[in-house]
């Protein structure tokens, strides 16, 4: 639900770091009702309007997960002749780690794999599309609560959770930032 994840992963193809784009993402949780069309044509027009060709992207638009996100670009590629032996997985700073998980679990085979996100501090993130401080806030939690969750249902590999963190993470789960939590 940010359009500089777009911008970042077409910087970088300018700058030669990949020869294609897979953008992935129809309408998800966050996305309803924000973009008027599934995330991956607006990220692919994005990236169009910064100079990258239509012929270097793939649009995949179907996935409504971080996990399906993973497999359906996977199968996008493979039906498409390419045969990745290395990645670049751009995505919200706050996704990183989550997005490193899934792809280990998703995509274990995967030689090699980057995973970065466009520069930002948190007071300056939210915008428009992203929501305020509250509501990225409530986002993050409800991450985090996933990076703990979702390997005992096989989304992600499991991660390490300092318990510096884990404390952060009740603090504001008991302050009201549950609004993303998994039911």
């Amino acid at each position: 639900h940010d359009v500089r994840v777009a911008q970042r992963a077409a910087q970088l193809f300018l700058d030669g770091c990949a020869p294609l784009i897979v953008f992935s993402g129809n309408v998800g949780h966050l996305t309803a009702g924000v973009f008027a069309k599934p995330e991956a044509e607006l990220f692919a027009d994005a990236a169009e309007a910064m100079g990258v060709p239509r012929d270097c992207m793939l649009v995949e638009k179907h996935s409504t997960n971080t996990g399906q996100n993973v497999v359906f670009s996977r199968s996008l590629l493979e039906e498409n002749g390419h045969k990745v032996k290395s990645a670049i997985a751009v995505q919200k700073p706050y996704m990183e780690r989550r997005t490193l998980a899934t792809f280990q679990a998703q995509w274990p085979d995967l030689p090699s794999l980057t995973v970065t996100s466009p520069a930002s501090q948190l007071e300056t993130y939210p915008n428009e599309s992203t929501g305020n401080l509250k509501e990225v806030t409530g986002i993050m939690v409800g991450d985090m609560q996933r990076i703990r969750e979702y390997p005992k249902k096989g989304f992600q590999s499991e991660q390490p959770i300092p318990d510096t963190v884990w404390s952060a993470y009740e603090a504001l789960v008991k302050a009201g930032f549950t609004q993303h939590l998994m039911k």
